[in-house]
């Protein structure tokens, strides 16, 4: 196949712009909601209703809290000339309404490139490109994140990583990569596996080197490459990335687009593996998956299909799956679709169900990259669900809305900002959503729908009943309070939304502290308890706060944790295997764009200790008066410093005496004495006694009488 790349990419660079109404985000009220160093990622398709090709970018900027942004910077690849751009340079404006909806644009060079976003709780954003009209141009989504400084590095970029990324060839023909590897924070990748679906055939792939660098310090900007091979041809990628933080890179490839290297975007996340590895225990319970790809529809190619399903797992090879799908432009429901599983030590996990072949790669327990082994190429991520019944209370307060990973040019494309009301048995909807499809762009429109979710038979799937700004049906899934995503079911180029918990009318929480107790412990024996604080009440719903371990096979923290509604405060534990050498392994929080580190000192396990393992005479009879004995004391390591004094005693010191000790110099194991011994009248067994350490050992000494020649 083709060189495939590992990528997650941005929105920029529009060849011919629009001027669209300028309504949202006039007056900045909320400017300040978005403030520092940020990375972001974008995939689209260029071109028109006829024609079209993917587009992807991955990039960075500061914002300072007051409507500007600098040091930008931006990678992006496509078809066509002057599309692919190399770590270029771009400045460029936003503006954040009262509603939390934003508008900005990246100015590079002579050109700009508008967009819209909506921001969330933890104070990143989801964002499309504004600037389709006329049934040409760019439609495209992506995620902006709070972008860790202290990570530009290579050596930050350490531990186990897992690898999701999917695109389309300059044929659009798609193809997707699921994959792990390990870094040693020099550069070097090992023990790489992957599988790709190249336009509809899965391979296994045999990787022969891989390396990476952040060659970037400043603006946290890095690139990769991979060679391997899939079904006996040598393939290689290349990519350029940005850094989010150690746990999170948004990669995009970099290598011309051409029938033999498709355009692949993506992430690499840290991948949670547990001591001793991944197990089939390790899916055990609900996710939720949701997925995008295309199929072939009688004589048409490339209609947009999404997916999204509950998927139960028993822990030990067993499953089902209840899922809702828009496939060729109609509706379709399974319930309760019977399986299995198999999952290996390094995450890799192969799925059947019914007729159907899927690969997955775990990043933590219930949660993967994966992909469907046909020509549909469905790729997306599974999601552990809430361990609770989830009903319309579930989808209650504000949330930031987006389409995400249009396949199409065809495809409808919005981001917005909505407030659900938990109300049953009818829950409302309802808020305003900035839209961009061939037609042109919509700014401002309203949005109301109706919902019904229900625990049972399948727990937190529910219906949508949409009537603003357009009629039709939809299908959710909720995979928490904080989060669910939907189906448009009458779309016939549909998308998957997502929606995720917006910014509160009050809460402006933000993460104050992380906490480790105790700060040293001893690997694979003992475990650490983190705390993260908040500067005030999490908002309804509770706040997520993400973690992640600069070295998972020392020690491992959960992907997140949640500070419950209304509280300040949340524990979770970190888990430690066991070291050779001390190592000091960084835990990092996450939570409404600030980061907190704290460190952890794994220490080897302490030797047993030393012990006194035997005592011995030589010779064991002696003549009384005329000769001695030699006496041993053995330990079962070596001494500690300072030497270790080994008590010694006689049953009878009439007979025989020993020293009131003797002393095992620091590092030995040995030491010897002398036993005397006196004229005795008939022979005397003497008890010979050494302590030290808790143990005691004995040694029988006879001493005979002196014999007389007559």
């Amino acid at each position: 196949m083709k060189t495939l790349s590992v990528l997650v990419m941005v929105c920029l660079v529009c060849l011919g712009l629009l001027t669209a109404p300028a309504v949202l985000g006039q007056g900045g009220v909320n400017n300040a909601e978005l403030n520092g160093n940020y990375a972001f990622t974008f995939g689209g398709m260029s071109g028109n209703t006829n024609v079209s090709s993917a587009f992807a970018a991955v990039g960075r900027f500061t914002a300072d809290g007051a409507g500007n942004l600098t040091n930008g910077e931006l990678d992006t690849n496509g078809i066509g000339t002057d599309v692919a751009l190399v770590a270029q340079p771009f400045t460029g404006t936003y503006s954040i309404g009262a509603d939390h909806r934003g508008v900005m644009t990246f100015t590079i060079g002579g050109s700009s490139t508008r967009l819209t976003f909506a921001m969330k709780a933890d104070g990143s954003a989801q964002f499309m490109e504004f600037d389709a009209a006329g049934g040409a141009g760019r439609l495209g989504s992506g995620s902006i994140e709070k972008a860790d400084t202290t990570a530009f590095s290579t050596a930050r970029i350490t531990g186990d990583y897992a690898i999701g990324v999917a695109g389309f060839d300059n044929g659009n023909n798609r193809a997707a990569i699921a994959g792990r590897f390990s870094s040693n924070g020099t550069g070097v990748l090992t023990n790489a596996a992957g599988d790709v679906n190249a336009y509809g055939t899965d391979y296994q792939m045999n990787f022969t080197a891989a390396n990476y660098a952040v060659s970037d310090t400043a603006r946290g900007r890095g690139t990769m490459r991979i060679a391997f091979t899939f079904g006996g041809v040598p393939d290689t990628m290349n990519f350029a990335f940005y850094v989010v933080n150690s746990g999170k890179l948004y990669v995009m490839e970099s290598d011309a687009v051409s029938t033999s290297t498709p355009l692949l975007n993506g992430v690499v996340v840290q991948q949670q593996m547990p001591a001793g590895g991944f197990t089939n225990g390790s899916l055990n319970g609900n996710s939720v998956i949701y997925l995008t790809g295309h199929s072939q529809c009688g004589s048409l190619a490339g209609v947009p299909k999404a997916v999204a399903g509950l998927l139960t797992t028993n822990g030990s090879g067993g499953l089902s799956l209840t899922y809702d799908e828009n496939f060729c432009s109609a509706p379709n429901s399974v319930n309760n679709a019977p399986g299995s599983y198999s999952v290996a030590s390094n995450g890799r996990t192969a799925i059947t169900i019914g007729g159907y072949s899927l690969v997955a790669y775990l990043i933590s327990a219930n949660r993967t990259f994966l992909f469907v082994s046909d020509s549909n190429v469905l790729f997306g991520p599974s999601e552990p669900q809430t361990a609770s019944a989830l009903t319309n209370t579930a989808v209650a307060g504000r949330y930031a809305g987006l389409a995400t990973n249009p396949v199409s040019f065809k495809s409808n494309v919005f981001t917005g900002e909505f407030s659900g009301d938990g109300a049953s048995p009818s829950g409302h909807l309802t808020g305003t959503e900035d839209i961009s499809n061939s037609n042109g762009t919509v700014s401002g429109a309203s949005f109301a729908a109706t919902y019904s979710i229900t625990s049972s038979p399948t727990n937190g799937r529910g219906t949508f009943t949409l009537t603003s700004p357009s009629s039709g049906n939809a299908i959710a899934y909720v995979i928490s309070p904080t989060k669910f995503v939907v189906v448009p079911m009458s779309d016939p180029n549909p998308t998957v939304w997502i929606f995720e918990q917006g910014p509160g009318a009050t809460s402006t929480a933000t993460l104050s502290s992380l906490g480790l107790n105790p700060t040293s412990v001893t690997g694979g024996t003992q475990n650490s308890t983190g705390t993260v604080t908040l500067s005030g009440a999490a908002p309804a719903g509770g706040a997520v706060v993400s973690l992640s371990s600069s070295n998972t096979a020392v020690a491992r923290t959960p992907a997140s944790v949640t500070v419950a509604a209304g509280g300040t405060t949340a524990t979770f534990t970190v888990t430690t295997s066991s070291v050779s050498t001390s190592a000091e392994i960084t835990i990092t929080a996450v939570y409404a764009g600030t980061t907190r580190t704290a460190t952890l000192t794994v220490n080897p396990a302490a030797p047993p200790p030393v012990t006194l393992s035997a005592l011995s005479l030589n010779p064991t009879s002696v003549t009384g008066g005329v000769q001695s004995s030699t006496g041993t004391v053995t330990l079962s390591g070596p001494a500690p410093s300072g030497g270790a004094v080994v008590s010694l005693s006689s049953s009878n010191t009439g007979a025989a005496r020993t020293p009131a000790s003797v002393s095992v110099a620091a590092g030995a194991t040995s030491a010897s004495f002398t036993v005397s011994t006196s004229v005795v009248m008939s022979s005397t067994t003497v008890t010979i006694t050494a302590s030290y350490g808790g143990t005691t050992k004995t040694a029988a000494l006879t001493v005979n009488p002196l014999l007389f020649p007559f």
